[in-house]
This record gives structure tokens, C-alpha cells and sequence, in this order.
């Protein structure tokens, strides 16, 4: 399961992953791969087979000329109403689509290509990889994968479409947000999975719905990976800042490393 996390989250996702990778725990391999938000821009790259140390290299590259940070203000709102345990939770997913339908967040097509760039892939992988988002219509999850017909890169802008921040994105005749709306990970969309690897950049405010989602899917072993302090450190308290990139991606590179032994015992369980 790979999380949203923002740009930063990107970078710092794929150190992990290249981090595991050179310690010989190769998540590539997982028989299913699901990405939310930050997590299908690095889960279609894992799941297309591309060289993660290319992808790590074009983190930093990509600091170059970065455009500014993109301001998380916005979204705040929008959040902070899938956080209240006072409403029902499909009322406030379907309210924070209308705040997404009504922000002035640009143009769509501009955002779809942004997205559009950042996979060197434009073809679903032969591998089970799902890409969450949210219907801003009435709030419904939705998932889409290589038998859905939905083309690679609209799927990955849709989940990457942050409430308020990023304009929705069109496929057929619905608007979609970031899959982050439902859940940071969706992990729970893993039923019947013997064993599961969470990378979550946003894990530290997640822990409870993480857990839930996690005996949800009944995996019989399951390992967490979450920002350390240093890793923290490095993302810096703006998600969408470029400039951080080069820093996230090279604490998870350190961070990936020290906990492979750990990747290893629950990947184990895969046979």
C-alpha cells in the first residue's frame, strides 16, 4: 500500500522502496501494488518495472528550477471535515466534493499534464495495480485499474486531486478527487492479502485508521513504514513543497535501509 503524502511524499516513498530494494527486499514483486493521492504516482513506477534508482535520481534532478511551493491552506478545510466523528462520514466526503467543485483551483488540463509527466509509463502495467480516488458527485470510492478502460495517467491526476488545492478531473462524465478523501491508504481494499507493507507518509496522523484498515483486510502479517524524526524533519511541514524533494527522497533511501530486516519477516509470509 503506498499513501498520499504530496510531492514530498513522492520523493520520500520512493527512497524507501529504492532503500528496501539494495537491502534485497524487493516490493516490486508484491501481487498487488494500491496507490492513494501521492502513492499511484509511485505505485504505477513500481509497478511498471521502472528502475526505482532512476526514480530516486529524478527526485533530486527535478528540485532544478522547481516551481514553488503550492499552498496546503486550502485543503485544511476540507480535511478537518473528514476528521469530525460527528457526521457521518459518506455526508462529509460528498460536502468536501462540493468544496472541490467550487474552489478556483486552475485549470484541469494543466494539472492532468503535470501528473501526466511525472510517469514514464503512459500504458497500465501488466500487474494489479489500483488507483484510488473519490467521486465528487456524493462522495463514492472509486477504483480503477487496467480492466476499467480509464487511461493510466487521467487515474493518477484524479487520485492526486487534492480537495480545494487541485482542480477534480473528468473521466467519462464524472468528477473525481484524490483517493486520499476516503483514506490515506486504503488499505483495507487488500482483503484477504496474507501479508502487507503500508508506506505512508502521513502515517503518524493515520495510526488508528491504518490499524482498522489493516485487520480489515485480515493480512497475518503487516509492517507499517511511517516518517521517523529525521525523515519528518527532511519533508519539512509543507507536503507540496518541491524545493524538499532532493531532502525527503534521501531519508527514505536511510530510512529504507534500517528497516529491511523488518520488510523482510513480513514478506516472508508471502512464501
Amino acid at each position: 500500500m503506498l499513501g498520499g503524502g504530496g510531492m514530498t511524499g513522492i520523493a520520500w516513498e520512493f527512497g524507501i522502496l529504492e532503500g528496501l530494494r539494495r537491502a534485497g527486499v524487493a516490493l516490486a514483486d508484491a501481487d498487488l501494488i494500491i496507490g492513494t493521492s501521492a502513492g499511484s504516482v509511485v505505485g504505477a513506477v513500481l509497478a511498471a518495472g521502472v528502475d526505482l534508482a532512476a526514480a530516486v535520481e529524478h527526485q533530486r534532478a527535478a528540485v532544478d528550477g522547481a516551481a514553488p511551493a503550492v499552498d496546503v491552506t486550502p485543503a485544511l478545510a476540507a480535511f478537518a471535515l473528514l476528521a469530525d466523528r460527528s457526521r457521518p462520514r459518506a455526508e462529509a466526503m460528498a460536502e468536501v466534493g462540493r468544496m472541490a467543485l467550487a474552489a478556483p483551483t486552475g485549470d484541469e488540463a494543466a494539472h492532468v499534464a503535470r501528473l501526466r509527466a511525472q510517469l514514464p509509463v503512459a500504458e497500465w502495467p501488466g500487474r494489479d495495480l489500483r488507483i484510488t480516488a473519490v467521486d465528487t458527485a456524493d462522495g463514492e470510492p472509486a477504483v480503477f485499474d487496467r480492466a476499467g478502460g480509464v487511461p493510466l495517467p487521467l487515474a493518477v491526476a484524479a487520485s492526486c486531486a487534492v480537495p480545494c488545492v487541485f482542480p477534480p478531473v473528468t473521466i467519462g462524465d464524472r468528477r473525481y478527487m484524490d483517493g486520499g478523501v476516503r483514506s490515506g491508504t486504503n488499505a483495507d481494499l487488500a482483503a484477504g492479502a496474507a501479508a502487507m507493507i503500508v508506506i505512508a507518509p502521513m502515517g503518524a496522523l493515520l495510526a488508528p485508521v491504518i490499524r482498522r484498515e489493516i485487520a480489515a483486510a485480515g493480512a497475518h502479517r503487516s509492517l507499517v513504514v511511517e516518517p521517523d524524526e529525521q525523515a519528518v524533519e527532511a519533508i519539512g511541514p509543507n507536503v507540496l513543497d518541491p524545493s524538499r524533494r532532493a531532502a525527503a527522497v534521501d531519508a527514505g533511501l536511510r530510512q529504507g535501509a534500517a528497516l529491511a530486516a523488518a520488510a523482510r519477516e513480513v514478506w516472508a509470509a508471502t512464501g
